[in-house]
C-alpha cells in the first residue's frame, strides 16, 4: 500500500464505531498498527479492544449528541455497524439513519476520511449478471432486507458532502470469531438445519478474510492511499468512491464442502441457475491493496476452528 509522506505530525485519530465487533476490532487492531490513536465505540463498557493507544467510548452513535462528542477533532471515522440479523426497521434505524446521523456528525467536525464498510450483496448478482465491478447495477427493492437497507445506506453516505468517503464492498468475510458469521453462526445453522446444507456448487462464493479487510480500512483511514481525481486511482477528494474488495476465485462447493465436513454432515448439492461470475476487485488493487489471506489458508483456518 502506497503511503504519503510522514510529516511529523501527532498520531491520527481515528474513530471505529462497532470496535467489538469481528471487523471492527480487526480494523482497531490495524488501525494501532499504524501508529493511529482510536476513539473505539462500543454499546456496553468494557468490550472494547484492550490495546494500547485504544481508547473507549460507550454510547450510542445514533444519537446526534453522541456522535458529534465522539468525532470532535478526529481525522477519520471508520463505520462497521450493521444490525444484520435485525428486522427491517431496525436495519433501517440504525443502519441508514444511525450511519447517516454519524457521517454529518463527521462532516459538521472536519473530519477528513470516513470509510464505511458496507457489502457486495448491495449489487445485483443474479444469474445473468456476469462479472460484477463498481460501476454494476444494485439491488431492487425487491431484494433481502439486509441487501436493501446496506444500499440505502450507501446513498445516505454518499449524500453528505464534506469528508473524502469510501465504501467499502466486502463479500463473505472470513475470520475466526465467536460473532463471525461464516466461520461461526453459518456453520452452526448447517450444523443443525438441514435446509442451511442447500447449494448450487458452482455458483460464486466470493470472500476477503477479515485482516485483509481491516488492512484497507486502516490504510484508508489513515491516509496511506494517496487521493486521486480518478477513482481508478485513489479515494476521489470529497467524494464518494465505492470499493471493492474480495481475494481469490471460489465456489459454494468450496465453502459449503469444508464447513460440512469440519461438522459431520454432507452437503446437499442443488441443480438451478445461480450466479457465476467474479467480484472484480481490480479498483482495490490499483489502490495499492494485495490480499495477504490465501483460500486454502482461509478454510484451513475455518476448519480448525469448527474441529
Amino acid at each position: 500500500m502506497s503511503s504519503l509522506p510522514d510529516t511529523g505530525s501527532s498520531p491520527t485519530v481515528v474513530v471505529v464505531t462497532g470496535a467489538n465487533g469481528l471487523v471492527g476490532a480487526h480494523v482497531c487492531v490495524a488501525l494501532v498498527e499504524r501508529g493511529a490513536t482510536v476513539r473505539a465505540v462500543v454499546r456496553r463498557a468494557g468490550t472494547a479492544p484492550q490495546l494500547r493507544d485504544v481508547e473507549e467510548h460507550v454510547g450510542d452513535f445514533t444519537d446526534p449528541g453522541f456522535a458529534a462528542e465522539v468525532v470532535a477533532g478526529a481525522d477519520a471515522v471508520v463505520s462497521t455497524v450493521h444490525p444484520m440479523g435485525d428486522d427491517r426497521e431496525t436495519q433501517e434505524r440504525i443502519g441508514v439513519q444511525g450511519t447517516a446521523t454519524l457521517a454529518r456528525a463527521a462532516a459538521d467536525a472536519g473530519v477528513a476520511r470516513l470509510v464505511h464498510v458496507s457489502t457486495a450483496a448491495v449489487y445485483d448478482r443474479s444469474p445473468e449478471a456476469g462479472d460484477v465491478d463498481e460501476s454494476s447495477p444494485l439491488v431492487d427493492d425487491d431484494a433481502n432486507d439486509y441487501a436493501v437497507t446496506k444500499r440505502d445506506t450507501d446513498a445516505a453516505v454518499a449524500a453528505v458532502d464534506g469528508p473524502t468517503r469510501v465504501l467499502l464492498r466486502p463479500p463473505a468475510i472470513l475470520g475466526a470469531g465467536a460473532t463471525s458469521v461464516w466461520n461461526a453462526l453459518r456453520p452452526a445453522a448447517l450444523r443443525d438445519d438441514e435446509r442451511a446444507r442447500h447449494a448450487v456448487p458452482d455458483q460464486s462464493w466470493p470472500w476477503v478474510h477479515v485482516t485483509d479487510l481491516s488492512a484497507i480500512a486502516a490504510d484508508l483511514a489513515v491516509g496511506r492511499v494517496a487521493e486521486s481525481d480518478d477513482p481508478a486511482r485513489g479515494p476521489v477528494p470529497g467524494g464518494c468512491t465505492p470499493l471493492n474488495v474480495a481475494g481469490e476465485p471460489a465456489r459454494w462447493r468450496d465453502y459449503l464442502g469444508t464447513v460440512a465436513r469440519a461438522v459431520g454432515v454432507d452437503p446437499v448439492w442443488d441443480d438451478g441457475a445461480a450466479w457465476t461470475g467474479r467480484l472484480d476487485s481490480d479498483r482495490a488493487h490499483a489502490w495499492g491493496w494485495t490480499p495477504t489471506v490465501t483460500l486454502d489458508a482461509a478454510l484451513a483456518e475455518l476448519a480448525a476452528g469448527l474441529a
